[in-house]
């Protein structure tokens, strides 16, 4: 099933979005224009507005309201891609050269800028200062999760809690600022917001663990990225951190550097596979999406809650 089939009643909703998304990024800065549009063009599910749309649902869904919020989150993430991509180094994303590999690490920060500052003003437009609070508190925390990324790269000594911090606040808390601000610029009731907020929480970790899986698990072609490109730039992810438990492989991955041969690296990714870390981590995510369905249990019933189930069975069991 494709994701997209389990909120096809939005498909209206989120064109409106792309379009919306296509004129904010617009800029008379023509290289400015031109870099924010190939990221906006580059893919990617839009999972974040869609979030935004479903928690909308279930309080008075305006989507003249709601849509400043859903493009609000959707270029805060643009943004921490762009930034992520020159922490890296990286040369592709999604299959395709990243900013920083066409135009320099320099005009790439201001591009991740400039993403950053129409996402605030696009909130502006919502007068509900809770909103406000909310977003600018995330935007703290993903900041927070970005500098532990950097300060934790190829320290293999750190420990589960580590990384489930990180995750949360580069992930986790983006996916559930989002169901939560669609229903707070709803007006949706507080423990309808509370429900949501927990639901898109759980829901993130679970997507950022599969995702971790993912880097080993999947092709080149699906991840547009070498597989096991996060070990080599020294992020230690959930896998890694199981594989690790097995002297042999602890051994192997704590002298991965970025000069790691791309035959070392396959050898690496083999033995990680085959270790039992991949099923251990697919327990965990399916361990928060288990918490995830139970969150929105005191939902009221109709189209917007059958779509957050279906999200969330499908972020368990996507293969890419």
């Amino acid at each position: 099933m494709k994701l997209q089939m389990g909120y096809s009643f939005l498909s209206k909703d989120i064109d409106r979005i792309e379009k919306e998304l296509e004129r904010v990024v617009f800029s008379k800065e023509e290289i400015l224009s031109h870099a924010s549009l190939q990221l906006l063009q580059s893919g990617g599910k839009r999972i974040r507005p869609v979030f935004v749309l479903l928690g909308g649902k279930f309080g008075n869904y305006n989507i003249d309201q709601i849509k400043n919020v859903a493009v609000a989150l959707e270029l805060i993430h643009m943004a921490s891609l762009v930034h992520d991509d020159v922490i890296d180094d990286a040369n592709m994303r999604r299959g395709k050269p990243t900013i920083n590999a066409k135009w320099g690490n320099r005009f790439a920060m201001y591009t991740g800028d400039y993403l950053f500052a129409q996402a605030l003003q696009s909130i502006t437009n919502i007068e509900n200062p809770k909103a406000h609070q909310v977003l600018a508190q995330t935007i703290l925390e993903v900041c927070k999760g970005e500098i532990e990324q950097i300060r934790d790269k190829y320290d293999f000594e750190q420990n589960l809690r580590c990384y489930l911090r990180r995750i949360k606040r580069k992930t986790a808390l983006l996916i559930a600022v989002s169901c939560e601000l669609g229903a707070i610029a709803a007006g949706a009731k507080e423990e309808v917001q509370r429900s949501l907020y927990w639901y898109g929480y759980y829901v993130g970790m679970s997507f950022q663990i599969i995702d971790d899986i993912l880097d080993f698990v999947a092709t080149e072609e699906q991840l547009g990225k070498p597989a096991g490109g996060d070990l080599l730039q020294g992020n230690v992810t959930l896998p890694v951190l199981f594989a690790m438990q097995e002297a042999t492989l602890r051994d192997k991955i704590t002298k991965v550097t970025e000069q790691t041969s791309t035959e070392e690296m396959s050898e690496l990714i083999e033995g990680i596979k085959m270790s039992g870390a991949i099923e251990e981590a697919f327990e965990v995510s399916e361990r928060y999406l288990q918490k995830a369905l139970h969150s929105i249990k005191p939902l009221p019933r109709g189209q917007a809650k059958l779509a957050l189930r279906s999200v969330a069975k499908y972020i368990g069991k996507r293969k890419f």
